[in-house]
């Protein structure tokens, strides 16, 4: 077995805010949910395109993301705003139906994003090398910089605490240094 090329090579690509905001409004509609659902949660593209509407609970607020690379189940409770909007994706739907859905029902896949989000990177003027990956190193970039414990953010990404500090512990040197600034005396 060979490693996937780059696989283990840090993401260097970080799209902010303003810049995910202009790739929303770039979108087309069909491909405008699956998109902002990769903004909201630090999930790989392959394992939001398998939700099924009968994963998120919208009573808890819980999600589980079914066999992902980590071959197993994990369950995220949601805050409200991301409750909400997947609870307007759920409504009226079957709970097979999937939850991130093309027109016509079908879930989206590798074949089938790749174009529309690099259409909407195009018209949006973000860098050509931005896919449907970079949203999550965006996602879990905010949350380490936000502060979350490093461990949280492992499982929420189904990730291990190793990968996350291989590749995402640059960002927190500097908060380390502001932490032993404030001791000392």
């Amino acid at each position: 077995l060979k490693p996937f090329k780059n696989a283990g090579k840090r993401r260097e690509l970080y799209l902010d805010k303003d810049q995910r905001r202009a790739l929303l409004e770039a979108a087309s509609d069909d491909i405008r949910p699956f998109i902002k659902g990769l903004c909201l949660m630090p999930l790989r593209p392959g394992a939001l395109a398998k939700l099924t509407v009968g994963q998120f609970d919208a009573r808890t607020r819980t999600l589980t993301i079914g066999k992902d690379k980590v071959k197993k189940p994990r369950q995220i409770t949601l805050p409200p705003v991301v409750g909400d909007f997947l609870n307007e994706l759920a409504k009226g739907q079957k709970a097979s139906a999937p939850l991130f859905r093309q027109p016509g029902g079908l879930a989206w896949d590798k074949d089938t994003w790749k174009k529309p989000i690099k259409q909407a990177v195009l018209d949006a003027g973000l860098p050509d090398d931005a896919t449907a990956y970079t949203l999550r190193h965006c996602v879990i970039t905010d949350l380490v910089r936000a502060g979350l414990p490093i461990l949280t953010v492992a499982q929420l990404a189904g990730t291990s605490v190793v990968i996350i500090e291989q590749h995402y512990g640059h960002l927190v040197r500097g908060d380390a240094e502001l932490a032993l600034a404030s001791i000392a005396i």
